[in-house]
């Protein structure tokens, strides 16, 4: 059975980092495209960043460029997010997704639409 865990999540000051692990299981991650999504209180989910696992090809959305990072390791089934300078409007629980066969494009920047699998979801809080 396919499952996607996301690490726990924090509470992390602004301006401070965090690093979000995404463990999948039940599959490999070829030919994957696998996201880090993002549902505020209040707002709608969006995609924040998406990556390629054949390609390593990725997505980030304007409001993170520069400060995420998305990487994978593909021998340890895990996808990484990296955040940086994280602001208090980055708070939210955060999803992680995959879909096979689809562009990072097409997942993350073509969000809403329908995705395969979803991860729970962890809360980010950023607050002094």
């Amino acid at each position: 059975q396919l499952q996607l865990v996301e690490s726990v999540g924090g509470l992390v000051q602004p301006g401070g980092s965090l690093r979000l692990s995404c463990a999948a299981s039940g599959f490999t991650l070829d030919y994957y495209a696998i996201g880090w999504f993002r549902q505020a209180p209040g707002k709608e989910r969006e995609g924040v960043s998406c990556i390629s696992t054949s390609d390593g090809s990725t997505y980030y959305a304007d409001s993170v460029k520069g400060r995420f990072t998305i990487s994978r390791d593909n021998a340890k089934n895990t996808v990484y997010l990296q955040m940086n300078s994280l602001k208090p409007e980055d708070t939210a629980v955060y999803y992680c997704a995959a879909e096979e066969f689809v562009t990072v494009q097409a997942m993350c920047g073509n969000y809403p639409r329908i995705i395969d699998y979803w991860g729970k979801g962890t809360l980010v809080t950023v607050s002094s």
